[in-house]
This record gives C-alpha cells, structure tokens and sequence, in this order.
C-alpha cells in the first residue's frame, strides 16, 4: 500500500518504552510515575478526558519536559533520532495549519523534513482519501478533514512507528471505520501504532493492547481478551422472594444490588447460585449471567477521573 522510502535504515516495528515519567503543574500532578511499553501492532491509549494522555505524548516528542522520567524509541529519544520524520510519525493535538494554504501545499512544505518529494505527497494525500481536496485551502475543511490531513502529514516519512492524539475525533461513523482499516493495514506492515482515545468503544475494534490511565497512573496494561477476562461476573437473579436472595448471598459473601425487576450477585457464576439457591430451597424463577461490556469495564477503571490534561 505504501512504497517504502527507508527499508535500508530500519526494520519492520519498533518499541517505545515509557519509563517512570511524572509531570507536575504546580501541585497536581498531570503524569503520576507513569511506565509501559508499545509493541508492533496497535495499542490504545486510553483515559478520560484530562488523565494525562496529551501530555503523556508531548513528553515523548521532546515537547514537554518532564519532571522525571524518559521516553526511548528503539532505544533513543526523540531529540537523538536522525531524521524524526523517517522513524515516527507524529498526528497530535491541537491540529494546526494555515488556513490560506491548500492542503498539499501544507504536505509540500513538510515534504523536505521528511526527505521526500511532490510523488509522495501524492500519494499520502490520496491514502488518506482527500485526493478530490488537495487544491482546497485548508481554512474551508471541517474537523475530520483535519484530521484526516494530520495523518497524512504523519505518514510522509513512510515511519514504522505512529503516534496519533485522537484520531477518529471529527470522523463520522463511515470515517471511523476507514480510520479502522488504514490503522489495521499499518500495522499489519509491521509498524508500531499508539492512538489515545477518551473512548474504548471507539477503538475496540481496532487495537490488540490497551494501556488505560486515570489521574495520571496506569491502571491497566494488557491485550482487550485479558481486560474482558479480568471482570467480575454478575448473575441475574429473578425471585418471588428477594429478601431470602440477599440472605444468601449475605451467607456466602457475595455482593447484591437489589432492583426492581431482578437482584444482581456479583463474584459467583450463575451455576454456583443456583446450587446455592436449591440446597437452601429458594425457588428460583430466572438466572442467567450478565455480559460486562468493554466500555463499562473502562469507565470503572477510571471512575472519579479530574479534569487535568
């Protein structure tokens, strides 16, 4: 898909490791002793809005400081990579350009950083599916076509590693699912992608790791299947007597939130309930086990998030 300017001076993937960074803003603290690493593939980098991811990816290109802490691709920082562009790919936010210029005039100014030229500006160009807006003055784009735009500006260097600061942000949902395919074909070409989102179900289907932050620290680093495993399960319980229910699960432990219409039991698996239920002689009158989704499970990692970015 995309001709490869550089195979003589890299190969295929890349690691960047992140190592113990903390960033304070007087006495809070945006990024908390934070460290984890990105493999070939793609990782999201997920937290709400405000726990630390922007900040987190300006540390690594050497636009922020930190107060401790280092960031390293393949073993470098950024500041000591020989022609950045070629290496990694850089889509952050905020997205800036100026609004009289046409779209691949901005790519052409950037051309010579990339050590590339007006034949793949072309081409990123029309990857990235502005090839009918190329002549357009960037000030007319919408905020997807920003987008969009940003990211061919990431990929002029032809770079095995990515890191893209919401990237499906002003996409609507035919936008998001090409921003899909492109990712997964990126990275099926052996490169390192890091996208952060604010958002798990925007990414769910993309990504093969996730590392979530809160408040700045990690909670979680991992593959989606081990997130998705790491749940409690929660078994519905439907009783013609709910007070003997809670009873029970008082008995053996379990935590119960009484509703209307059913008692959810959190910790045991619907059989272990039910054999519960019988020895005890609770009639039961519907069990059945609740499926936690990806997004509940991410919005309970980061439960209480401030608003520091």
């Amino acid at each position: 898909m995309l001709l490869r300017y550089h195979e003589d001076i890299w190969d295929d993937g890349g690691m960047v490791i992140f190592e113990h960074l903390t960033k304070r803003y007087g006495s809070l603290k945006a990024v908390d002793d934070l460290s984890f690493t990105v493999e070939p593939g793609v990782t999201g980098f997920l937290g709400p809005n405000g726990a630390g991811k922007t900040t987190t990816l300006r540390i690594a290109t050497d636009l922020i400081r930190p107060d401790t802490g280092k960031v390293s691709f393949d073993n470098e920082p950024y500041s000591k990579i020989r022609k950045p562009a070629t290496h990694v790919g850089l889509a952050l936010e905020p997205v800036v350009f100026h609004p009289g210029r046409t779209a691949f005039d901005h790519l052409m100014m950037l051309a010579p950083y990339a050590g590339v030229g007006k034949k793949r500006c072309q081409e990123v160009i029309s990857l990235v599916g502005l090839a009918d807006a190329a002549n357009k003055r960037v000030g007319k784009f919408s905020l997807g076509m920003r987008g969009r735009l940003n990211l061919a500006a990431a990929l002029l260097g032809d770079p095995e590693i990515l890191l893209l600061d919401e990237p499906v942000n002003g996409l609507d949902p035919e936008g998001i699912r090409w921003m899909r395919d492109l990712l997964r074909s990126l990275a099926g070409e052996g490169r390192t992608i890091l996208i952060s989102s604010h958002l798990l179900s925007e990414v769910a289907q993309t990504v093969d790791r996730v590392v979530i932050i809160a408040h700045g620290k990690l909670v979680y680093e991992g593959s989606l299947a081990e997130l998705e495993s790491a749940s409690t399960p929660i078994v519905s319980v439907q009783a013609s007597d709910p007070a003997a229910v809670r009873g029970l699960a008082a008995q053996y432990g379990w935590t119960v939130d009484v509703q209307p219409d059913q008692i959810l039991i959190e910790g045991p698996t619907a059989a272990q309930v039910g054999e519960a239920a019988f020895s005890a002689g609770i009639a039961l009158e519907g069990l059945s086990t609740h499926t936690t989704d990806l997004e509940s499970i991410f919005l309970t990692l980061t439960e209480g998030q401030g608003e520091m970015r």
